[in-house]
């Protein structure tokens, strides 16, 4: 026992003082044990036999499993559709857009790491905030905290109620046979999630003026309004990104784009007609109507364009969004190598647009730089009939999969790599419903082992190419992984020795006579501060044995004790200690204050939610 307390004692020390990475520190502590073990009066501490159980657990691979059936499910692009939804229903309300956005992060995050689902929907949220003119940081924290609260909603959607079903099973080996616990389903804890979710979006709506910053958006390089920018910063283009409207009746019907952007000193970019938007047109072909059209130029020659034809120039993009998006597209820089085949060719007979997916913005050759829109220093130029030269930079607007295939091509040098360089399959998001609700189905409706039905849909999503092996092990968070492999020893280790009843006794000496509801309010708080200082992992394997002897001895219910522990050690908001609220700090410049202030209230509701709806369910 003074071993497991002194082992239990460094480990803590190594996760706050982060001398090391906590994943190391974990593998560290498994290898202290296993070599204490072969000393003498200390074989006990644990079975080397069987000291690297904790890599075939159902806990550790239902985690890998979890992780490749979700990047399977963001490989097909589903989340993109999700983001467009939103953006149509939500609006430029904040009062609308929160719940939307934070509600279905919480969803999303029940079924996946919630790490995860909150990267996943960061380049969104910044989308909207961008056409919403709503302040990123009153979006992220709620969406955040969202998906913090939904891993509460499944027992998939967070490592410790993944492990907490092993941690059961262990624990029962040392209680009595009519004190034993029974394993929890996949949507036991459902109700619990439901209203924590919905606690914070209620809290963010009603109380979100004043405990949420107003910090200003940071506009990206890449959005519309970037792309302006950066043209404007890097290449001196006086230009912007406008949706016009062209009806039936406007003389600039059958008029060739090539001929238009000419005259016109602009740049049509895009097209949206019969419900399709095509940034491959050529240059050559003919407008037709009723259509819109993307155009970059100045706005005062732009709505002059459009006063001549006839045309209704959007307040802001509309079909286009999409196009726009830093997800799907943006700048672009080429240079032409001395070798490439396209020297000597303009881009109107190689149809680069056609061909290779770009629209060319700009030639930036030597000082001077080319384009249809007029620069600070030349005049408009038909960069469509410019004979390429070596060396030449090509400044495109292109979705980043067309960028992705040209970086194969040797006629080209692709200098932009900060874009997101992994090819959706939106053809295969059949075959990803399809085997993540067999998976989902399998859990529901059998008995057998959650991490074989989790990797039913794995491999399902394997065997029909969803994903790749190989993207498949890029999928999984292997430091995750090796940490709760690496604590599961030490945990068997406070149980077996003794080490959890003894400091179980020490707490119930201090709170004798206390009633199981305070018992229990004081095993969720100590799970919270620890989930604080280091892993909810080990968090959750540090004190679920304590929490069931400590229910044992009050003549509680174990397992509500220990499922107090697996929910209560998601209640990380205080400080930005936990992955997501790392993640969120950044883009929307929060400070340290910024989460003392909105998640000490967040951290209160949740204990009060929290206690108040595990002993309504159970």
């Amino acid at each position: 026992m003074g071993v497991v307390a002194a082992l239990l004692a460094f480990t803590v020390f190594l996760f706050v003082s982060e001398l090391i990475r906590i994943d190391l520190s974990a593998i560290l502590v498994l290898v202290i044990i296993g070599m204490l073990s072969y000393l003498p009066g200390l074989e006990s501490l644990a079975d080397v036999n069987n000291l690297f159980d904790g890599f075939a657990s159902n806990a550790v691979i239902s985690i890998i499993a979890v992780m490749i059936v979700g990047a399977g499910l963001d490989k097909t692009g589903i989340m993109n559709k999700v983001a467009a939804v939103i953006l149509r229903y939500g609006g430029r309300t904040e009062g609308r857009i929160l719940p939307i956005i934070s509600g279905t992060v919480g969803v999303i995050s029940s079924f996946m790491q919630n790490v995860g689902a909150a990267a996943l929907f960061l380049p969104v949220v910044s989308r909207i905030s961008s056409r919403s003119g709503i302040p990123l940081s009153r979006l992220l924290m709620p969406m955040g905290f969202c998906a913090i609260l939904g891993g509460t909603m499944t027992m998939v959607g967070s490592s410790p109620l993944i492990l907490l079903n092993d941690l059961i099973l262990t624990a029962n080996e040392g209680l009595p046979e009519g004190r034993k616990m029974e394993p929890f389903g996949l949507f036991s804890v459902f109700p619990i999630g439901a209203v924590l979710i919905l606690t914070g979006i209620v809290y963010f709506l009603v109380l979100g003026r004043w405990v949420l910053p107003a910090v200003p958006a940071r506009v990206d390089g890449t959005t519309a309004q970037g792309t302006q920018t950066y043209l404007k910063r890097v290449y001196g283009l006086k230009a912007e990104v406008f949706e016009v409207d062209v009806p039936a009746d406007s003389p600039l019907v059958g008029q060739i784009l090539a001929d238009i952007n000419l005259e016109n000193n602009l740049y049509i970019i895009s097209t949206f007609y019969r419900g399709k938007v095509s940034m491959v047109q050529i240059l050559t072909a003919e407008i037709a109507a009723p259509c819109r059209l993307a155009i970059i130029g100045k706005s005062k020659v732009v709505h002059s364009f459009a006063c001549k034809y006839g045309l209704h120039v959007r307040p802001e993009l509309d079909v286009f969004s999409e196009e726009f998006a830093t997800t799907n597209a943006g700048i672009a820089e080429l240079v032409i190598p001395p070798d490439s085949q396209l020297i000597g060719k303009c881009p109107r007979e190689l149809q680069l647009r056609k061909t290779y997916g770009l629209s060319l913005l700009a030639i930036h050759r030597g000082e001077d730089t080319l384009s249809h829109v007029e620069t600070e220093d030349h005049e408009p130029t038909a960069i469509g009939l410019v004979e390429f030269k070596p060396g030449d930079m090509l400044v495109s607007h292109t979705r980043w999969d067309n960028l992705t295939r040209i970086k194969q091509n040797s006629d080209f040098i692709v200098v932009t790599s900060d874009f997101p360089q992994e090819e959706l399959r939106p053809q295969k998001v059949g075959w990803a419903l399809l085997f993540f609700l067999i998976a989902v189905s399998l859990i529901l409706f059998t008995d057998i082992r959650l991490s074989l039905c989790l990797l039913v849909g794995a491999v399902g999503m394997l065997l029909s190419r969803v994903l790749s092996i190989d993207e498949a092990y890029r999928a999984v968070g292997w430091n995750t992984v090796f940490l709760l492999a690496s604590l599961i020893p030490l945990g068997q280790a406070v149980q077996n020795t003794g080490t959890a009843a003894w400091i179980a006794q020490q707490i119930m000496f201090i709170l004798d006579g206390w009633p199981i509801w305070s018992l229990q309010a004081g095993v969720a708080i100590l799970a919270t501060v620890f989930s604080l200082v280091m892993s909810n992992v080990g968090a959750t394997v540090l004190l679920v044995p304590l929490a069931v002897s400590i229910a044992v001895a009050a003549g509680a219910n174990p397992a509500i004790f220990a499922l107090t522990v697996a929910i209560s050690t998601s209640n990380s908001f205080i400080i930005p200690t936990h992955q997501v609220n790392a993640l969120i700090m950044g883009p929307a410049g929060y400070k340290v204050m910024d989460f003392v202030r909105s998640g000490g209230i967040m951290t209160v509701l949740f204990l009060v939610v929290s206690l108040t709806m595990l002993n309504v369910v159970f």
